[in-house]
């Protein structure tokens, strides 16, 4: 695991550390948890980089889209691994994303999607 995946996964951790603040507001855990969601979800796009470099995948595929990533990542590592990235990073996507109508990823929900991304970044770096 490089440097940078290593502090983007302590970056998410913080925001979900619960501070010594009294209650803070709604919008402020949401916000708290949609930066955690981002940051995952550029350690997870910076490790399937990583995994495509590794095997010298061709410029175009390392340079394109995350989805040819992806799928390009299936014939790179284990089919479960590369089933179980391309899945939570759908759903870290949709956390990232706002939405007026929604809320936002719940800390419950970020917290399984951190511990996902850290059990994938260490299979991808095998």
């Amino acid at each position: 695991m490089n440097q940078t995946i290593r502090q983007l996964l302590d970056t998410a951790d913080l925001l979900l550390t619960d501070t010594d603040e009294p209650a803070t507001s709604t919008a402020a855990t949401a916000s708290r948890c949609r930066g955690a969601a981002f940051a995952l979800r550029v350690a997870l796009e910076s490790a399937v980089a990583d995994r495509l470099t590794a095997h010298r995948a061709p410029r175009a595929i390392r340079e394109g889209t995350q989805r040819a990533a992806f799928l390009w990542l299936r014939g790179g590592a284990e089919a479960g691994a590369a089933r179980r990235a391309k899945a939570v990073w759908s759903q870290l996507c949709l956390g990232c994303h706002y939405h007026q109508y929604e809320i936002g990823p719940t800390e419950d929900q970020v917290r399984a999607w951190h511990t996902e991304v850290a059990v994938l970044v260490a299979l991808l770096a095998r």
